[in-house]
């Protein structure tokens, strides 16, 4: 915090501070105004009747060219001051542009407005900060102890009586962070409005007003500050900020609650709301999962999507409640479908737009990494793999898409099932996969094939060489009678086919047994 300290001297407080601090282009208006640099005035008369000087004149002008050595013989040391004035010179130009727009604050109030008004000020209040640069202002010590806590304990009247006049006096607050921020501070005592006052600023301005205001104890300053802050937008950087000073300067008394409340749901009592975060977000979720309009669901399940992933170690969404929301996305999937095989109904677009669901839920779950049970659960759905051929391809082939999910989370190695569950899934839907692959491959937008055809690949590729045979050799034959319509895993065959012919037509290589060369015993 600043440091503040007060002066008994009671005459003036001496020149503007401006004049303290001299522009590095003195020099150069200096020059510009005696004429030395007038771009129109003619250049020197130049002597062009001898291009050269001769032998004898460079001779006798050399000694010129030396520097003359005192007489002591030590060479004088130029004045540290100007040293230091020149050496930083882009500094002292960023001194002087600010030490005129503070100058240039105080110049600026309306009329019938006292502050600065050196004709009715009793108060001369000198703010500096650290890198030299001071502003003198003309205030008056009635407003200052009304308004102000710390002003009200420096300024009293046991003080005034050991100043021995009538003013004007001197006080001095030094090591400021930001004298703009101060001076604003200064002006809103002034002020009737408070409020309609701080609506030109922004955000960043009025948590430093905030933060002096509560240094020096401006309680009508703290009170406007934190009811602007309460009404007005912040933008994303800024609610770090806001939060991290509201708890710095432990406000909570008068209304930083309130603000806090924007970012934190438990601020106020600290009760965990772990439960009620469950609720709204299954709530999400539902919302997502009923919604009418397509493209709205498309949008907001990419944005739950995006959330939950961002959020997830901070997320509190148990397992137990997502796999509640999936099995009754696959009970309605179940029961359309079912329905439909058996008769057709004029419901039938309900079974992809629950398959859809469900393909959403299992990304959700697989982000989480407890898809596998899941993996189960689809896996024993042989019922509706019966009846899938009896349902029409249009609508049924995000069923399948479901499958392919799996079969490219098993492949990636984000779904680590036993090898029952896998060889279960291929045996359950491999041929419903098959058989709408085609339909699949140019209904959906942006499918990535090869990626589905590899996850097909590396699963066939973990179960044993016999199950691996029979599922591509009948790949092998349903894929020369389908072409595109059926996934191409040539690259899975081929490794199956190294596995079953190269290595066990090749000589197979003995392990080297390990044999001891030297022995000896060491002798003690």
């Amino acid at each position: 915090m600043e440091s503040y300290s007060t002066t008994t001297t009671i005459n003036g407080a001496g020149n503007p501070a401006a004049d303290n601090f001299p522009s590095s282009f003195s020099k150069f208006n200096t020059a510009l105004t005696a004429g030395l640099l007038n771009p129109m005035s003619p250049p020197p008369f130049v002597d062009k009747t001898r291009s050269s000087p001769t032998l004898f004149e460079m001779m006798s002008s050399e000694p010129d060219c030396h520097l003359k050595a005192p007489p002591n013989g030590v060479v004088p040391a130029e004045n540290p001051q100007s040293l230091k004035l020149s050496a930083n010179p882009l500094h002292q130009d960023k001194q002087a542009l600010l030490q005129q727009r503070l100058l240039d604050l105080l110049s600026s109030r309306s009329p019938g407005n006292q502050f600065n008004d050196a004709g009715t000020g009793d108060v001369k209040l000198t703010l500096s900060s650290n890198d030299g640069v001071s502003i003198t202002m003309s205030v008056h010590r009635q407003i200052l102890v009304a308004h102000s806590r710390f002003f009200a304990l420096k300024l009293n009247e046991k003080w005034v009586k050991q100043q021995g006049g009538m003013g004007p006096y001197i006080v001095e607050i030094a090591d400021c962070d930001d004298i703009e921020v101060y001076i604003e501070t200064l002006r809103l005592m002034y002020c009737k409005d408070l409020r309609r006052k701080l609506m030109r600023e922004d955000v960043p301005r009025v948590l430093g007003i905030l933060k002096v205001s509560a240094a020096i104890g401006f309680d009508a300053g703290v009170l406007s500050c934190l009811e602007y802050l309460e009404a007005a937008p912040w933008a994303e950087d800024e609610e770090q900020k806001v939060a991290s000073l509201l708890s710095e300067l432990r406000l909570e008394r008068v209304g930083a609650m309130e603000v806090l409340k924007r970012v934190s749901v438990d601020v106020t009592t600290g009760v965990e709301y772990g439960n009620d975060n469950e609720e709204v977000l299954l709530k999400l979720l539902h919302v997502v999962l009923e919604g009418k309009d397509e493209k709205a669901r498309r949008e907001m399940k990419i944005l739950v999507t995006k959330m939950l992933r961002e959020n997830a170690p901070h997320t509190d969404l148990r397992k137990e409640s997502l796999y509640s929301v999936c099995d009754r996305c696959l009970n309605f999937l179940r029961q359309c479908f079912l329905k439909e095989a058996e008769e057709a109904t004029q419901n039938v677009g309900q079974i992809a737009r629950h398959a859809d669901n469900l393909h959403w839920l299992l990304d959700i779950l697989i982000d989480r990494q407890i898809a596998e049970e899941f993996l189960k659960i689809w896996a024993l759905q042989s019922e509706l793999a019966v009846a899938h051929s009896k349902v029409p391809v249009i609508h049924r082939y995000e069923v399948s898409r479901v499958t392919a999910r799996l079969l490219v989370g098993i492949g990636k190695g984000q779904l680590l099932a036993s090898k029952d569950v896998r060889c279960m899934l291929l045996q359950t839907w491999l041929v419903p996969f098959y058989d709408d692959f085609g339909w699949m491959r140019r209904a959906s937008k942006g499918l990535d094939r090869h990626l589905i055809e590899d996850g097909l690949s590396n699963t066939i590729l973990t179960l044993s060489m016999p199950l691996q045979q029979e599922i591509f050799l009948s790949w092998f034959n349903r894929f020369l009678n389908a072409g595109d319509d059926c996934p191409n895993i040539q690259r899975g065959f081929e490794v199956w086919w190294r596995r079953a012919f190269w290595r066990r037509n090749g000589e197979p290589e003995r392990p080297r047994q390990m044999r001891i060369t030297s022995a000896s015993i060491e002798k003690s």
